[in-house]
């Protein structure tokens, strides 16, 4: 027993030596292009989101001008975007290709590859005591296919018909005949061959993720002491390989049915008087193949906020966190349930009524881990000494967004509602408050806490708390309007209202959200400048343990190298959430328990 324990602390000790000595001869190539150190690839990915987030934010910016005020001229517009906005006037199949890219953008490229693809590769091997994941070339390759498809959609937005223009659903039979719409022809081919290399790399990544989890966790690391954090990018993980390859499929089955004059999607359709060949196939059945992915996306991009937030707020708050088991629990059962409620996407799809009521069932059951999680965190803020640090503004607007957000869900989720409310902008008011604001926030809340730890500096606190409360009051004041103009049936993504007279009595509200959303875009330009400028003239970390937290990330040395650990990974004896125990204010995971304490 003995002698196995000195072997694999030797074998601890000369990995050490191996990665100090290999970091040593790194070059600029293998240490920021091609590396396969976890944390240089979580800010790769981290990078990329930014980068994609202000693109996928300017369509946002360029398309509620339009909104604003359907009659008026820009001529820069004109300027930037030449044939796409004739006379300073955006063309309407380019506003709808906009309207495309911006949900494709934020939803997959930001809210799924920024997101996991930045904290999971830089938290799991920090947080359960690993020197990096456990294949970190597939890592690396995994970066590189998200790379690459970000370089193929970027193209799509130059070739000479434009980007892909079907929502970003990308519905047949408009995204399968190229006849339909200039944003048909090849920038819909586009799209889906960077979908299929976005999925290789999510695919790669959460294989990575899974495998480091369950088998490179550090000596004391039993499942039930892992970081809420690590718990939720695992069932992320789990949830984008069981479902990204349905849209794999999917999406050749659409490459094959533009290109190969196959009718997987396609039967008696009729384009400009003209009667098409294809039959046998059906719309609906990609609907299936969509949505069997994207209900899960929803969580996929919410499990990791949800994780971050619940760390954050316990190391603010200095206090354990509330059901830490009723929080693994629930998880797990978001988890489950997630893949079972795709077709409540589906209610005006001619669905039976039966199979209707099923999924309404199904749909009010996810409120239920919801609603727990909710409670736990306001619980774990419940007489807790709170510091509000950004990060921690940021997690606490996370929970505000998620409860407001999460209850216009259970309208949508009644099929009988959903049939006035489907395709209005009471489902963009819902889906952008509860999953992409609030995943959002989860984002900022885990950049500000972890900040120090991936650059060794802070960011700027002033502009920290500006970026927050304008970005918290603008999401409400751009996106709590629309849940009116959905309930009086406005339709969403259509590209002039001023033709209907019971939809321009929202002009003066539609100009007044398209302000507001340009005032947040502004912040977010400024969050962007404290980021980068932060990486170099940021103050500098002189501790540790800046925000004094019990989890393994902070006992790694202020800048970590490549392997993380100098000498030997620390042995886990607790929980990470032993916080005002024993008149402490905090007692790290690798402090061994005393005699007279409770264990965990």
């Amino acid at each position: 027993m003995s002698t196995a324990i000195l072997n694999e602390t030797a074998q601890h000790e000369v990995h050490g030596e191996a990665h100090h000595e290999h970091h040593h001869q790194e070059t600029f190539l293998t240490k920021y292009i091609f590396s396969q150190d976890h944390k240089m690839i979580a800010k790769q990915f981290l990078v990329t989101g930014i980068i994609w987030a202000f693109i996928g934010g300017l369509f946002s910016v360029v398309f509620r001008l339009q909104l604003a005020d359907p009659n008026a001229t820009y001529p820069f517009l004109e300027d930037f975007l030449g044939h796409w906005a004739k006379g300073g006037k955006l063309q309407p199949e380019f506003y709808y290709a906009l309207v495309t890219m911006h949900g494709t953008i934020l939803v997959f490229f930001v809210l799924t590859a920024g997101l996991s693809g930045t904290f999971a590769n830089f938290l799991i091997p920090l947080q359960i005591g690993a020197r990096d994941m456990a294949s970190p070339l597939l890592n690396m390759l995994s970066y590189w296919f998200f790379f690459l498809a970000s370089i193929i959609m970027l193209s799509s937005l130059f070739v000479q018909t434009g980007p892909a223009s079907g929502g970003w659903t990308i519905y047949p039979p408009l995204s399968a005949l190229g006849e339909a719409s200039q944003g048909s022809k090849i920038g819909m081919d586009l799209w889906l061959v960077s979908m299929a290399m976005f999925i290789v790399s999510s695919l790669l990544g959460g294989l990575n993720y899974i495998t480091t989890i369950l088998n490179m966790r550090t000596k004391g690391m039993s499942m039930t002491r892992m970081p809420l954090t690590i718990w939720a990018l695992f069932f992320t993980a789990v949830l984008g390989v069981l479902s990204f390859p349905v849209l794999l499929s999917g999406a050749i089955l659409l490459l094959f049915d533009r290109n190969l004059g196959t009718s997987f999607y396609l039967s008696d359709i009729v384009v400009a008087g003209k009667i098409m060949p294809n039959e046998g196939g059906s719309a609906i059945l990609f609907q299936h193949l969509f949505w069997f992915l994207g209900h899960p996306e929803v969580y996929i991009i919410l499990l990791p906020a949800m994780g971050m937030s619940s760390e954050i707020l316990s190391v603010n708050s200095r206090k354990p966190i509330f059901g830490y088991m009723a929080m693994v629990g629930s998880l797990f059962a978001i988890t489950i349930l997630a893949f079972l409620v795709w077709a409540h996407h589906m209610f005006v799809t001619g669905l039976n009524p039966f199979l209707g009521s099923v999924f309404v069932l199904l749909t009010l059951l996810i409120a239920v881990p919801s609603a727990i999680k909710v409670f736990n965190w306001l619980t774990t803020l419940w007489r807790g000494n709170i510091r509000f640090t950004p990060a921690m503004m940021f997690a606490i607007g996370f929970v505000s967004l998620f409860i407001s957000g999460g209850l216009t869900g259970i309208f949508l989720g009644n099929s009988a509602l959903d049939i006035h409310l489907h395709d209005t902008y009471f489902v963009i008011a819902h889906f952008h408050i509860v999953m992409g604001v609030a995943s959002f926030f989860g984002l900022f809340a885990g950049v500000y806490h972890w900040y120090p730890k991936m650059f060794g500096r802070y960011l700027n606190n002033t502009l920290s708390y500006i970026h927050f409360w304008i970005t918290i009051v603008g999401a409400y004041l751009i996106f709590w309007p629309m849940h009116y103009e959905g309930l009086a049936g406005m339709p969403r993504r259509y590209y002039d209202f001023s033709n209907w007279e019971s939809f321009k009595n929202f002009g003066g509200l539609n100009q007044f959200i398209s302000i507001i959303a340009m005032l947040v875009f502004a912040a977010q330009i400024l969050f962007i400048i404290n980021f980068f400028y932060s990486i170099w003239k940021g103050r500098k970390v002189t501790t540790l343990n800046p925000w004094n937290a019990n989890t393994l990330e902070w006992t790694t040395p202020i800048r970590p190298g490549h392997g993380n650990w100098p000498g030997d990974i620390p042995e886990v004896h607790r929980w990470p959430y032993d916080y005002a125990k024993d008149g402490k204010d905090f007692i790290p995971q690798d402090v061994p328990v005393g005699d007279d304490e409770s264990k965990h």
